[in-house]
Parts: C-alpha cells; structure tokens; sequence
C-alpha cells in the first residue's frame, strides 16, 4: 500500500478555538451522518429517502448500499482521513457514496460537474485526494477521459471510480464487489474534518472549506424549523448536490431531517411543476432565476401548486418587486431570499411570514451572532454599511490552508464573509454589496449593486452586472454589462440611471451587452471573469 501524506489541514485542532465552546454548550448533534441514518431505518426502514427520476432509494436501501461500498472502498485500501472526492451529478448514487464516507471516516470532497481539468486538478491536488468518483459521460462530456488526463500529475490519487459506466472499477460492480464483506469500521469523530468543499470562486483561486459531521446537521435541522419542514414531507433538489446548498439540503437532508428528497438532474420548470404536483413536494432551496421559471411556468399552465409551501432562493440579486410577483402565481407557497456562504452556510433564514421584508431584505438571523464593521472591525449602527462578520454552530472549521484562515477568521472567532450589508431594528439583513466589488473611482467609493438595483428597474433589462474597469485619470470607472430583453442602447440604459437620482459619477461610462454571464455553480456572476474581460478590451 502506498505510504499516505498528511493532509493539508493536519494543523487543524479539533475541534478549533472559534468553535470550541459550542462543543461545551452541547448546541451538536454528535453524530455522523450514518448513524443518523441507521437510527431513521431502524424506526422505518421502508420510508422513500430519496427519488430518482423511476428508481426511489429506502434509508435501508441506501444504508444496505453504503455498507457494501464502504467494504469495497477499504479493500481497495481507502482508509480514515483519506480524502474521497465525487463529481457526480443529481443523482442517486451520490448519496450512497457520502454516507459510505461517513461510514469510513474518509473526508468528501464534492465537485460541481461543470468544472473541467484545470479546476478538477487544481482540487484535487490541494486537498490531496485519494480517490475520485466521476460520471463515465454526462451531458455528452467524457469524464472518465478526462480524469484519466488529469491523474498522471496527481500522485496522491491512486483509485479512479466511474459511475453508470462499466468495469470492475465502476460503483454498480463496488458495491456488487462489497455486499457481505464485513470489515471492523472505524471510530469516526463528529467534531472532525469531514468535508473539504471549494468556494465558488467568484473573485479568484478557489479555497477549501472544511466541515465537521456536525455544522451541517445543525444548519439543517434549525432551517427546517424555521422553515415548518416536518419530518416525512418531500422537497424538490434542482441545485448540483455536489454544491452546499445541494448537498446539505438533497443528500444530509434525508437523514438529518428525516424528509425526502427529489432529486431533477437538470433544471427545467415545465418538469419541476410536474414533479412538485406528482410527489407532493413542500419547497425548496435553489437559485433565484429558477423561482422566476417556476413562478411564469406556473402561471401559465394556471397550476398554483398547491402543496407547495416555501422557496428559498438567493446567489442572484433579488429586485424588490419579484418576491410578491412570485408569491402571486403560487397558492400558499411563500419565497424569500437567504444568505450564506459555503464557509458560513444559511447566515439567514430568510422571512417566511413576512413578505414585506422578504422582498427588500436577505433574511432574518437565525443561529449565529453577527456583526457590521467598517474598515477598522468596529461595530456600526443599524441602518449603517458595513462588513458582514458571522460566528455560529454551523460555520466552518477553517480553510485548508492555515494562513488563509488566519485571515478569515478574527480572534473572537467571526468570519470575515467579505459581503457588506445593513441590519435593520428587526434584525433583518441586506446584503448591499461585496467588499472587493467596491469601485474606487477618484478616490470615492461607489457601490456597483446600487447602480445595479437602478437598472433592473428598467423594463428591458434581465440581469445587470456592474464591475470596475481601468480609468486613466481617475484609476477605476464604471462599467456595466447587461443581458437585455429586448432593443435598448448603452445611451438609453445611462439616462435612466441618471434620471434616477444617483450621483453622476455613478452612471456607467461603458455598457457591455451579453447573452449571458459566467456563472458559478450556484449562479452567481463571476465578476472576478468580467473585470478581466473589460480590462482586455481596454487595455492592450
């Protein structure tokens, strides 16, 4: 057997001092996932845990299934704190893979499947993967060839695993290889590392954010009270389950929260409105355009989906007007906006009983502490910008790399989100902006979402983004690159940002017309990609 490194996070404590007192406190669950899962079989073994398009998986199928692929996976010489990555789509093989993880005590690493070599590499090279699980194709993409590219300069990779495809090396044959191996597993510590998730890399190099068995199943179960989601009700997963949203809410969700998941492998609103009426879906948690396609689809097919009760959405800007536009087409569901990140998921829980302040602000704190600071970390009023700090149960361990969580993290254990925002009297949160998405034109600092706010107002305007550009004289300018829905020009789109009331030196100086943003994962625009690009139109 090849002699194993130590992880890039073996600096890590555990659990570290932002989050030891939590553990005093007795706020976790301190459980793994498996286990949480052995118990909900033990009481109803029969119960639908997840669908799959035809096939359903019982919580004592998917567990029956994680035992034999964690016996195969420890014959092939995987062992505790080895690190299993999975770029796996919607489907149902990937629950059976993370629970066969727990299982093992072997770190996951989900990877979204649009990334390619370079970012698959660049992953699994960081956090020193041990063996990945892909797709044999998807969507007409040869995965297989491509880690077969990509494992040559990854020395710490030993095993390459497809899925859906053939050969001894495929999950059906694994888990074939598995069934009646017994092996003596390990004791796995809930307080541990047991995921390494990238950041979505919306302003550079992705880092690894690292989970404990426990700060996602906190998350969830404090969600799912908020939110009125009871044990045996069924919700929709469109999101990639290999991105946190996705993953905590598609594949823990069942087990945590005792509900069921209904997995779509690729969006579509027409087929959303079907799935929801079919398996009597409750709500879900997704992007924000999906709840504009759900909400038209919807009123079209004069269908108000009646079991429906919640959409949570965010990772696009939210207009003011779509929330009630939203809620309008549906019978009781009611949408509203949340906000987190990978490091600190669900900061906010969103208004479910307040439409009000659901359509203007980004949620309502719920289970963390959070401050405003300005440039020098002291506290700000409410009603004043400043940065979102975040300390919670369900926040991360830290990154990978220990500098960067240095920087991330302050002494009294907050996370720096690098979001602005404001707190209303009622705790509401606003998301106002990001930090490094400042333009600093003149030495004036102008917010590029309140320039962006001003044209989704405009009647032809689907999606605004503002990003900085090189200025000559005044070192940043204003440029804004705008997905139209119909003939406007850049002169036109300037004089409504004018006529609106902001100062001059906010309206744009150069528009910027696309079909379409780079996106992350989740949907956010990759502002990091479009300042790029207007610097390479600009400067030679």
């Amino acid at each position: 057997m090849m002699e194993r490194n130590d992880p890039p996070w073996a600096w890590l404590k555990t659990p570290p001092p932002h989050l030891a007192a939590y553990a005093e406190t007795g706020v976790w669950d301190e459980r793994t996932i498996a286990q949480q899962a052995q118990a909900l079989a033990d009481a109803a073994p029969y119960f639908v845990a997840l669908v799959d398009g035809e096939v359903t998986l019982t919580r004592a199928g998917a567990l029956a299934d994680a035992e034999a692929l964690s016996a195969a996976l420890h014959a092939r010489g995987l062992r505790p704190g080895d690190v299993l990555a999975f770029q796996v789509p919607n489907w149902r093989e990937a629950m059976v893979i993370n629970l066969a993880a727990a299982m093992s005590g072997l770190v996951v690493n989900p990877i979204v499947p649009i990334y390619r070599d370079r970012e698959v590499a660049q992953m699994l090279a960081d956090c020193g993967a041990a063996a990945l699980f892909v797709p044999a194709t998807f969507r007409k993409f040869d995965y297989a060839a491509m880690a077969a590219r990509i494992a040559a300069d990854l020395p710490d990779l030993r095993h390459v695993f497809t899925v859906r495809g053939e050969g001894d090396d495929d999950y059906a044959a694994l888990v074939a290889e598995g069934r009646g191996r017994a092996f003596a597993r390990p004791a796995v510590d809930p307080l541990g590392v047991k995921m390494v998730l990238y950041t979505s890399g919306t302003t550079g190099r992705p880092k690894g954010v690292l989970h404990s068995h426990v700060s996602i199943a906190r998350i969830l179960r404090e969600s799912a009270a908020h939110w009125g989601l009871a044990p045996g009700e069924a919700t929709l997963m469109p999101s990639p389950v290999t991105h946190v949203s996705g993953y905590a809410n598609g594949l823990e969700a069942p087990f945590i929260c005792g509900t069921r998941t209904v997995l779509m492998e690729s969006w579509n609103a027409a087929e959303a409105l079907a799935l929801i009426d079919r398996h009597a879906l409750v709500g879900t948690v997704a992007a924000t355009p999906f709840l504009v396609e759900l909400a038209a689809a919807a009123r079209a097919a004069g269908n108000p989906l009646p079991s429906f009760r919640f959409f949570a959405c965010g990772g696009a800007a939210v207009p003011a007007d779509l929330i009630p536009a939203a809620n309008a087409a549906f019978a009781q569901c009611r949408a509203f906006r949340v906000f987190g990140a990978s490091e600190v998921p669900l900061v906010t829980f969103g208004w479910p009983r307040d439409e009000a302040l659901a359509a203007v602000t980004d949620g309502q704190v719920v289970d963390y502490d959070v401050r405003i600071v300005d440039g020098e970390d002291r506290d700000v009023p409410d009603g004043r910008e400043g940065e979102i700090l975040a300390r919670g149960p369900g926040m991360l361990l830290g990154y990978a790399d220990a500098a960067q969580t240095r920087e991330a993290i302050t002494a009294d254990g907050f996370f720096r989100t690098g979001d602005l925002g404001v707190r209303s009297a009622e705790g509401a949160i606003t998301v106002t902006g990001r930090k490094k998405d400042l333009i600093i034109r003149g030495g004036e600092n102008i917010s590029a979402k309140e320039i962006e706010d001003v044209l989704h107002g405009h009647p032809l305007v689907r999606e605004a983004a503002v990003v900085a550009m090189p200025h000559a004289r005044l070192g940043e300018g204003v440029c804004a690159y705008v997905i139209a829905m119909g003939a406007v020009s850049g002169e036109d789109l300037a004089a409504h940002v004018a006529a609106s009331g902001l100062a001059r030196q906010k309206v744009p100086e150069r528009f910027e017309f696309r079909e379409d943003f780079p996106r992350t994962a989740s949907g956010k625009v990759r502002k990091d990609l479009l300042r790029e690009d207007v610097r390479a139109l600009l400067v030679p």
